[in-house]
């Protein structure tokens, strides 16, 4: 089975993306696609599901606002109560001291003071004795208030308060929806670029497959031909094998795409990365050398071929010095060319744009 280095770059891009919004709960590109397709239905049952919560409120309101009811009830008795046995202490209290009699002035006078203090008391507490009652049960109305009020707003008005309870969550949905939509071209490249790759990947060992391939130049590097200076090249695919180095730029575009003038060429594209990639090979200032096995003749050449592969249809026309190819024709194009590497060459090569991919 082929060697396989490095994610696929549309769905590194991709994945960053959606971390950025702040979306991780996929974990493929698979499960972002199945979201696509069943949104309508997650939708649905997030309202079902909120439909169910605010149902089973209701029945514990239900519950709740009678047994609430009847501890208002009973609190208020305990308290009525409380204060009663309290008031008639003091009244009590107040008997028996009017019962002690003294012919002394300061005694007298002290009698005096305990009789106007307890009368005080007393007077208190039966002036205030509606509202001690009331605080004492004050958060127990306060909250059958409350839960009256919710379930009066529940039986009246169900969808709204089902779509209150579902805000947020569809909310939530719609955005991840929205964000998701505005990735479809990342979404589409990375199913392209997946369906090349299980295809190389049923190649034998001899390959060795490095996806999204990048490296930048400092100072850029000169084309004289097409008068470019090149800062930087990207590649969804390098294959090298025994027969040389594929570069290879997948498009999973539709015949409608393929007319669309707005879209970067990939023919210029694949040509500035092979023209990198050879300056890179071939380059004595370089700091990239290869250790290839010596022929008799002199040092063997590299070569580099220029695929563009298109997952849906491709072009009639054909362009010079890229392959434009199907998936469906790929394995056989790569597998016609004879071998001119060792195993071992081929490893080397391979390695070696690995550290450049670094």
């Amino acid at each position: 089975m082929c060697r396989t280095y490095n994610k696929i770059g549309s769905l590194t891009t991709l994945k960053l993306h959606l971390e950025e919004n702040n979306i991780h709960d996929f974990k493929s590109l698979k499960e972002v696609i199945d979201f696509q397709k069943t949104f309508t239905i997650l939708r649905q049952q997030v309202i079902s599901h909120h439909e169910n919560l605010i149902e089973e409120e209701k029945n514990i309101l239900n519950i709740d606002l009678p047994n609430l009811d009847t501890a208002i009830e009973t609190q208020r008795q305990v308290s009525v109560e409380i204060l009663t046995n309290e008031i008639d202490k003091l009244k009590q209290q107040l008997n028996v001291s009017t019962n002690n009699t003294s012919t002394n002035f300061f005694h007298k006078l002290a009698i005096g003071l305990e009789h106007w203090n307890y009368k005080r008391k007393i007077k208190r507490k039966e002036n205030n004795f509606e509202i001690v009652v009331k605080m004492s049960v004050n958060k127990l109305v306060e909250d059958y208030q409350v839960k009256s009020n919710r379930y009066q707003f529940i039986t009246s008005d169900f969808n709204e308060a089902v779509r209150l309870s579902a805000q947020y969550s569809l909310s939530e949905l719609e955005r991840k929806k929205g964000t998701i939509d505005e990735l479809n071209s990342f979404i589409y490249g990375a199913l392209g670029e997946q369906k090349v790759v299980k295809t190389l990947e049923t190649l034998s060992d001899d390959y060795f497959l490095i996806n999204d391939f990048a490296v930048s130049f400092s100072p850029a590097i000169y084309n004289r031909n097409e008068n470019d200076y090149i800062k930087s090249v990207q590649i969804d695919h390098i294959l090298v094998g025994p027969s040389g180095i594929f570069l290879i730029e997948t498009k999973n575009w539709s015949e409608k795409s393929l007319g669309n003038l707005s879209l970067r060429s990939p023919v210029e594209q694949i040509k500035r990365t092979s023209f990198a990639l050879f300056y890179l090979l071939n380059n004595e200032m370089s700091n990239y050398h290869l250790s290839l096995d010596r022929h008799h003749w002199g040092e063997k050449k590299i070569p580099i071929k220029n695929l563009i592969v298109l997952t849906n249809t491709k072009p009639k026309e054909e362009f010079q010095y890229v392959k434009i190819l199907t998936v469906n024709e790929l394995l056989s194009y790569v597998k016609y060319f004879k071998p001119i590497f060792s195993y071992n060459e081929t490893k080397t090569i391979a390695d070696m744009i690995l550290r450049i991919n670094e």
